[in-house]
């Protein structure tokens, strides 16, 4: 929207999502995006909306890069087996809490998003900004082919499975299938590309250490992608698999909790980002076998602590699967960054960092008008205010019901309780 009443945010300490440290400021907000950060106190222009911080933290919102708007609110059987009307209902709702709970901006990561996408950008249901992947493209035997083990490839003349008939997933063998599925979710508007290069916890066939698409396929992803101005980003867990990723020109290594110290340095050469999820047993409802498939991922913070001292970038995200009314832990696995990165460094990870990564998207961005993550002139009016100070606490954010005072979303305001 540009014409909606400019907002003028007064008396707030401003963590511009790239600094150390809090300055006071006023921020003036018109349209879409923040037109003015000032430290001197500014005049509301006519017709403003005037919302008093009275001192609160005002920060950028936060991403979450590795999210499933689709599998996140619905359980495994309503994927298999409801209306696919009740699939996108529940990811709807799903998207107004996620909005309410900080998280301006998601990467969705594998999934049939991009009617909600269209519906939030309409301003026809309230939402995060998304940059959409389409289904993940796995090959035959990979971690997205959730087809009966026994049954005939589609390769071959079998069936699609469900996942795939609806978009979660797009299974190709050869690099000239995996070219048109590439290019079929870009047709779609992807803003970039997800391929399962390994092994997956949900997955029941495929064990961790697999590797999954042989180099010229991965290739020919890599091409594609680029073809049209984008990237690719991979489900991999294993050091193998990575190199593999990264050779080929993969970007944004997803998971990598099994990567080990030369990787990562093979890793910080390329320029390659880590897109790491503070997974703890719990997290995700998993069956007995998955969790035992799934321990050797606990370690994520012994992986955090590598690339940060490798200085590898890495991005925040999640990856809830099939939890509806419980997709709060969202808020609580951002926390756990601190225990590596500290408040600051996970606040910049989560706004201006995770922003870094969705920048590689290139002319694929849907919101490449103006940055996100920051608080300056010129960026999306994406904010938050908040009761408290995270910079020093960062644990009040996993309660964001209590803690956000103020949501912002494209200049709009979703919550406020502050005075006017």
């Amino acid at each position: 929207m540009t014409d909606q009443q400019p907002v003028l945010i007064s008396d707030a300490q401003v963590f511009d999502g790239t600094s150390d440290e809090l300055r006071r400021a006023d921020v003036l907000v018109t349209g879409s995006k923040i037109s003015e950060v000032s430290e001197k106190p500014l005049t509301a222009p006519d017709g403003a909306r005037r919302i008093d911080a009275d001192g609160r933290v005002l920060m950028p919102g936060m991403s979450d890069a590795h999210w499933h708007m689709i599998f996140a609110p619905n359980t495994m059987d309503a994927m298999l087996e409801a209306d696919t009307g009740l699939m996108y209902a529940n990811a709807v709702a799903e998207a107004e809490s996620t909005l309410l709970r900080g998280f301006t901006t998601v990467r969705d990561v594998g999934g049939p998003t991009f009617g909600v996408k269209k519906a939030i950008d309409a301003g026809s249901v309230p939402g995060p900004r998304v940059f959409p992947s389409g289904a993940l493209i796995s090959q035959t035997a990979g971690h997205g082919d959730f087809s009966p083990a026994y049954a005939a490839p589609v390769t071959l003349g079998g069936r699609p499975s469900r996942f795939d008939e609806i978009g979660v997933f797009a299974v190709a063998n050869g690099p000239a299938e995996v070219q048109a599925a590439v290019r079929a979710q870009l047709k779609r508007g992807a803003s970039q590309i997800k391929l399962a290069l390994g092994g997956g916890v949900i997955s029941d066939t495929d064990p961790l250490d697999t590797l999954q698409y042989a180099s010229e396929e991965i290739s020919a992803a890599v091409q594609t992608a680029a073809d049209w101005g984008t990237y690719v980003c991979a489900h991999v867990y294993t050091a193998e698999g990575i190199k593999r990723a990264i050779r080929a020109g993969v970007k944004s290594i997803e998971h990598g909790h099994l990567v080990d110290e030369e990787t990562l340095d093979e890793m910080a050469r390329n320029n390659a980002w880590l897109s790491l999820q503070p997974f703890q047993k719990g997290d995700n409802p998993l069956t007995e076998e998955q969790i035992k498939k799934a321990e050797p991922t606990s370690h994520w913070d012994r992986v955090a602590q590598w690339a940060k001292d490798r200085g590898v970038r890495v991005a925040f995200g999640t990856d809830m699967l099939f939890q509806p009314g419980k997709l709060g832990i969202q808020s609580v696995l951002m926390t756990r960054f601190e225990k590596v990165f500290g408040a600051v460094g996970t606040l910049k990870i989560v706004t201006s960092g995770n922003a870094e990564l969705l920048g590689l998207s290139g002319k694929r961005s849907p919101y490449s008008e103006a940055p996100l993550g920051v608080i300056r002139a010129g960026a999306w009016a994406d904010l938050l205010v908040v009761d408290g100070n995270p910079l020093e606490n960062l644990s009040i954010l996993a309660d964001p019901g209590k803690s956000l005072a103020l949501i912002m979303k494209n200049g709009a305001v979703h919550k406020n309780t502050l005075g006017e």
